[in-house]
């Protein structure tokens, strides 16, 4: 199979093997990879791609991924979450933000660095338990580019 092609808006805090991810994944139907696994599910690429509008939380802690769809969930929370973290970063003490009732994030500063913890909370029906993940020490300065990545992605 192809390799499928996404786009949209994401923001992922944590390093290559623990980490939390806020997107909106966008599935282009002209993507080779696309039409290959649609073809394969026996729709179109079209109901394939879906509207690339729901927002998705994905984590993953040592290899054992898992992640949700947050219905509901629109552009202007996922940026008003953005623009709080970027201003408590800003600060540079201590915080605790959250987004929505699925991710609050504590972070300590350490140096040039942050000390990031999430605690993540499945909404109601899926099937996976609320988990804290230690997301390590992450530099401030490419934090601080990621929110602005995003958040410029979102507007």
């Amino acid at each position: 199979m192809s390799a499928i092609g996404m786009g949209g808006p994401a923001l992922f805090i944590g390093g290559e093997e623990t980490y939390v991810a806020l997107l909106r994944p966008q599935l282009d139907p002209a993507d080779p990879g696309v039409r290959e696994a649609a073809a394969e599910a026996g729709v179109t690429p079209e109901e394939f791609a879906g509207p690339g509008n729901v927002w998705a939380l994905m984590l993953d802690a040592d290899g054992e991924g898992d992640g949700f769809e947050l219905p509901g969930a629109r552009d202007i929370e996922a940026d008003d979450f953005a623009e709080q973290l970027q201003a408590a970063l800003a600060a540079g003490a201590p915080f605790t933000t959250e987004a929505g009732n699925f991710l609050r994030l504590d972070a300590r500063p350490a140096a040039d660095t942050w000390q990031v913890t999430a605690h993540v909370t499945p909404p109601e029906g899926h099937d996976g338990a609320p988990r804290t993940l230690e997301l390590g020490p992450l530099p401030t300065a490419e934090l601080l580019a990621d929110i602005e990545e995003f958040r410029r992605a979102l507007a």
